[in-house]
């Protein structure tokens, strides 16, 4: 494997766990540096076509008022010059609440394991995703 192959597999798989970090902390606004603009994603959450309406599904989705934490594994990068699909596993957990600093929230009211599979693209700015689709697998709790 050459070095840039490394670089870019390393780049992509940091770009997967940098969704989850901003999922989880609700920081939006760093949003461009992981899709481009006109990226799309479908969801359980429904389908959003740019990143502003991308951004807009996911504040609707995670919620201030919880805890939520991504938990992303088994990322699996198919490269093909300035284009890449990947596949990772997901189990995102919601629990209502939000308790003083280092207090435990509630049970979770949901859980869910997801498939995530991504393309990403080689931008001016470095890899960038431009589709997600999250295909649920199984859930334990409620979404409401």
């Amino acid at each position: 494997m050459q070095a840039q192959e490394l670089l870019d597999r390393d780049e992509i798989t940091r770009l997967v766990y940098r969704l989850g970090v901003v999922l989880d902390e609700g920081r939006f606004d760093e949003m461009p540096s992981i899709f481009t603009e006109d990226a799309t994603v479908h969801t359980p959450g429904g389908l959003a076509k740019g990143r502003d309406a991308l951004t807009a599904q996911a504040q609707r989705t995670h919620s201030p008022g919880e805890r939520i934490q991504h938990v992303v594994g088994n990322v699996l990068i198919d490269l093909d010059g300035d284009r890449a699909d990947v596949r990772a596993n997901l189990v995102v957990t919601f629990a209502t609440g939000n308790p003083p600093e280092g207090r435990l929230a509630p049970a979770p009211r949901l859980t869910l394991g997801e498939v995530y599979r991504f393309q990403a693209a080689r931008t001016p700015q470095g890899w960038r995703l431009t589709h997600l689709r999250s295909t649920p697998i199984w859930a334990t709790g409620s979404p409401s």
